[in-house]
């Protein structure tokens, strides 16, 4: 049986390099319209990808599976998990929760969440969105959902600090076509989603795709739809003791992110600060004790 934290679409991307040239074939069907692809019967999910059905019994094998019933019952598990709401989330956690204290539960779930966030972290792919965020020769737009929107604002706070050219997206789909059309080739496109997914944000970013512009996706460890046309997509884990999931691990990510765009770009950084610094004074917005 495969680890439980991963999911198949993990499985899959882990084990690419060993499976056969018709096993490949399977897994990019699977992965291209993932979960659904993988959630018909066997002999359908062998005939959409075109490939023999001894093929999807083997693949799903290598992947750690029993056979394709465990397999088909993981991806169900899955989409479930992905869509499932407040009540649903409350009523499973209740079921399965320990006897210790809310704050050790919730302590331990958070821990955990951090370590598989950290674990699925590809430095490459860190560093490469770090060097989009950090160009200040393009523009940077930030947004996020209905739960998201506060890590969007965040992330502009500190970001517009940092650099210049950064545009804070309203919440309001409506609005999006505005900045769409300033949107331009090399610019860069930062989005947020967790479950729920929504689908004017997948929009977005196929417009922005559609421009040229370079899209970095925060996510679930389910990965919002946007995975899709995202050129970086960064999952976070977020399972809680709770109704909601957690932006824990997601605003550790966001934080290293940002420091790194800081540190990338320290000298002109140090003098933005610096200026900043001298115009807050003016406003006498913030009380000096010296």
């Amino acid at each position: 049986m495969p680890e439980p934290t991963k999911t198949v679409r993990d499985l899959i991307r882990a084990e690419y390099e060993q499976l056969t040239q018709s096993e490949r074939k399977l897994a990019n069907a699977l992965l291209e319209n993932y979960p659904a692809a993988g959630l018909a019967s066997i002999t359908i999910v062998a005939a959409n990808a075109g490939v023999s059905t001894p093929t999807v019994a083997r693949m799903v094998k290598k992947l750690g599976f029993k056979g394709f019933p465990q397999f088909h019952q993981t991806l169900r598990d899955e989409l479930e998990a992905a869509v499932s709401g407040p009540v649903q989330k409350r009523e499973r956690w209740a079921s399965e929760a320990p006897e210790s204290h809310m704050l050790n539960r919730f302590a331990e779930a958070v821990l955990q969440n951090m370590r598989q966030t950290l674990s699925h972290v590809d430095t490459g792919r860190f560093d490469a969105a770090v060097d989009r965020l950090a160009d200040s020769e393009a523009q940077l737009f930030v947004v996020g959902g209905r739960v998201t929107r506060a890590l969007a604002d965040y992330a502009f706070t500190h970001l517009q600090a940092i650099r210049p050219r950064v545009t804070h997206m309203t919440s309001s789909a409506a609005t999006w076509p505005h900045y769409v059309l300033d949107m331009q080739r090399a610019d860069t496109l930062l989005m947020f989603d967790i479950r729920r997914y929504e689908t004017n944000l997948l929009r977005l970013a196929e417009l922005a795709k559609d421009r040229g512009v370079s899209v970095i996706l925060i996510t679930d460890q389910w990965t919002s739809p946007v995975g899709k046309v995202a050129d970086q997509i960064f999952n976070c884990w977020g399972e809680i003791p709770s109704a909601w999931d957690s932006n824990i691990s997601t605003m550790m990510l966001l934080e290293a992110l940002i420091a790194a765009v800081q540190e990338k770009s320290w000298d002109a950084t140090r003098t933005r600060f610096e200026e900043l610094d001298g115009i807050f004074d003016l406003t006498r917005l913030y009380r000096k004790f010296t």
